[in-house]
């Protein structure tokens, strides 16, 4: 079982190579199906109360987990096609966002940074 994103991108490759799918996975391709994934992980959620989407049962949070590892594949594939190491970029866009939203002025707010301006 995979137990590390390095792992599982290697995982993910093989199944990838063994159907001889690469030919598919364009980053526009794999950008289109990680939103269509997106909108059937929210699907779950529409119409529920905040208490309701925090509260699922056994089969309901299986499905949702489906979801999440199908969204959550297209984004690794989208990655390796592009060749973006997803840990990097994200300390990177965390840093950014700290200097965005000072903990000063943001805590506690869902204002955009532009309205700390």
């Amino acid at each position: 079982m995979a137990d590390s994103l390095n792992d599982l991108k290697q995982k993910l490759q093989q199944f990838v190579d063994e159907r001889d799918w690469a030919q598919f996975h364009s980053p526009k391709n794999l950008a289109m199906a990680m939103i269509v994934e997106a909108a059937e992980l929210v699907e779950h959620f529409q119409w529920n109360t905040e208490l309701e989407s925090s509260v699922l049962d056994d089969a309901k949070r299986e499905q949702v987990g489906h979801e999440l590892a199908d969204t959550f594949v297209y984004l690794l594939r989208i990655a390796e096609v592009l060749n973006i190491d997803l840990i990097e970029v994200t300390n990177k866009k965390i840093a950014l966002n700290a200097l965005k939203y000072p903990v000063d002025k943001a805590r506690g707010k869902t204002n955009k940074y532009t309205d700390y301006l």
